[in-house]
């Protein structure tokens, strides 16, 4: 069995392979429903508290990935119209 640290050595050793940083276009078609679904995912994978910062895969991203990761979470909601939604159904959150 890997332990969380050799995860991540090996997660950090994919992400070293030459051309991973190549730019690639890729043709999504999903509904409006999983666009929020899938920006809301991403959004709470990059929320990282403190005590878990070393044990994730995630500390082993480079800060620069993690921010256009939800840099393209964001255009993918601007893309389908739901900027506002998100931003309405957030305030509802809140409210807890």
């Amino acid at each position: 069995m890997l332990t969380t640290n050799d995860v991540a050595k090996v997660y950090d050793t994919i992400l070293s392979i030459p051309g991973m940083n190549d730019t690639v276009k890729i043709d999504l078609r999903i509904s409006r429903k999983n666009v929020l679904l899938l920006n809301h995912v991403i959004e709470r994978g990059l929320v990282v508290k403190d005590d878990e910062k070393n044990d994730g895969l995630l500390s082993n991203v480079p800060e620069e990935n993690l921010v256009e990761l939800k840099s393209i979470a964001g255009q993918y909601l601007e893309k389908a119209g739901l900027i506002e939604l998100k931003e309405k159904l957030n305030e509802l959150g809140k409210g807890k």
